[in-house]
């Protein structure tokens, strides 16, 4: 690949530009290589045939690249690069749902509790994208310490946790002979763990190049009419607790979105109601918290054999009461007692994008039960992300995963504005 003197470090931003997820880029060294995240483009409103591996390369929800499982694809492999690993840097699908599509023989990397959800939530198959050639339901996936060195020939990378609505979240520091590189994944400052997003901001001072996630620039007119809503997650915690205690004598039920451990611990903790949970949550909580929780099974199915029975509450318990319990709701709608409320957190379906949201807002209204969204981004605000950059000084700034990436600035060196497919060398 040429002689070592005119080496140079190329990042190619293969995905993820100009869109909410779906990243992959990929940093490069004379034979070595290095790709993160691992997912696809969100697009709910499009009705796909299937999500074959063919097909979202057709469709171009994932980018035409040389890692795929060579048994999913005919088009034509030809790789120069002796060493190849993926790394992910949380459990959210658009930076995880093609990991079974990825090639078997190329190592996947992350950090424990990353690894720990991803398999949970894909144990019966229903998380991420499946292939006929996975044994089991999720292909192997390496784990690396928190903040140690791992060498892939001569890249260099480590993940540090950050704060994010994803538990296990990371961000990543790279080193090659010519560059020193972050890469933000998914992170903010207002949740439990601010420290963590501080700790990774210290560590990359001054790096060559920070590709940092711009999600909240991207909806200007979102933050503004979200200002009602709470600034950060104990705020949230608060508003819950406050909730509850003004609806006595109400059948009350929530939902979350399952990998933000920290808000299921912190509600548990602070209801004046006993919370109970669906037993895959349940089940997710003794996995990743090492938590032992009240549970339920909201259809017939078989009993999850970890869980302690004495924990369990039947499903026409929860459907009767007013008084004792805030439940997690999975179950049909037209169950719940009429003028319930129902408290929907940041759960699937996610918005107002999303076309099943609005049917699914509309049962909750034809059973007469108050639907009340309370949501906090898992993404930096604004004004975060100018501190963040303020924190770190970048000599480069490379806004991604973001709609509007011309709103972020870095008074400490150069933006650059990069395309989908787009190289740059440093």
């Amino acid at each position: 690949m040429g002689s070592k003197a005119n080496q140079k470090t190329s990042i190619t931003f293969h995905s993820g530009l100009l869109t909410i997820g779906g990243t992959v880029i990929e940093v490069a060294y004379g034979d070595d290589r290095i790709f993160f995240d691992f997912g696809t483009e969100y697009h709910p409103e499009i009705n796909l045939p299937n999500e074959e591996l063919s097909t979202l390369l057709d469709v171009g929800f994932i980018p035409a690249i040389d890692i795929y499982d060579p048994r999913l694809t005919t088009r034509k492999r030809d790789s120069k690069f002796v060493n190849t690993a993926v790394f992910l840097s949380h459990v959210h699908l658009d930076h995880t749902k093609m990991i079974n599509y990825l090639d078997p023989e190329i190592p996947l990397y992350t950090l424990e509790p990353t690894k720990v959800l991803l398999e949970s939530l894909n144990r019966n198959g229903i998380f991420l994208l499946s292939s006929p050639y996975i044994e089991g339901n999720t292909r192997t996936i390496k784990t690396i310490a928190p903040c140690q060195d791992l060498h892939i020939g001569e890249l260099m990378i480590r993940l540090f946790p950050v704060d994010h609505d994803a538990y296990g979240a990371a961000a990543f520091l790279i080193e090659t002979p010519t560059a020193l590189i972050a890469y933000s994944g998914d992170l903010r400052l207002h949740g439990f763990d601010r420290h963590l997003t501080e700790n990774f901001c210290e560590v990359a001072q001054k790096v060559d190049v920070l590709m940092l996630e711009g999600v909240s620039i991207s909806f200007p007119e979102k933050e503004k009419k979200n200002e009602a809503s709470p600034d950060s997650e104990r705020a949230l915690t608060e508003q819950l607790v406050k909730m509850i205690q003004e609806n006595e004598n109400r059948q009350l039920t929530f939902n979350f979105y399952p990998a933000n451990i920290k808000r299921w611990e912190a509600l548990i903790d602070a209801s004046p109601r006993r919370v109970v949970v669906e037993a895959e949550m349940a089940l997710l909580l003794q996995k990743v918290a090492k938590r032992e929780v009240p549970y339920y099974y909201a259809e017939k199915k078989e009993r999850i054999g970890t869980l302690d029975p004495r924990l369990e509450y039947s499903y026409e318990t929860l459907l009767a009461d007013s008084t004792d319990y805030f439940w997690q709701f999975v179950g049909e709608v037209d169950s719940l007692q009429k003028g319930g409320l129902y408290i929907h957190s940041d759960a699937q379906p996610l918005g107002e994008f999303d076309p099943q949201y609005a049917i699914f807002r509309g049962a909750f209204e034809k059973q007469q039960v108050e639907f009340k969204q309370l949501s906090l981004s898992g993404h930096a605000k604004p004004a975060d992300l100018a501190e963040i950059i303020d924190r770190i000084k970048p000599a480069m700034l490379v806004p991604i995963h973001t709609l509007k990436p011309e709103s972020m600035h870095n008074p400490y060196g150069s933006r650059v504005l990069v395309k989908r497919g787009e190289t740059i060398q440093l």
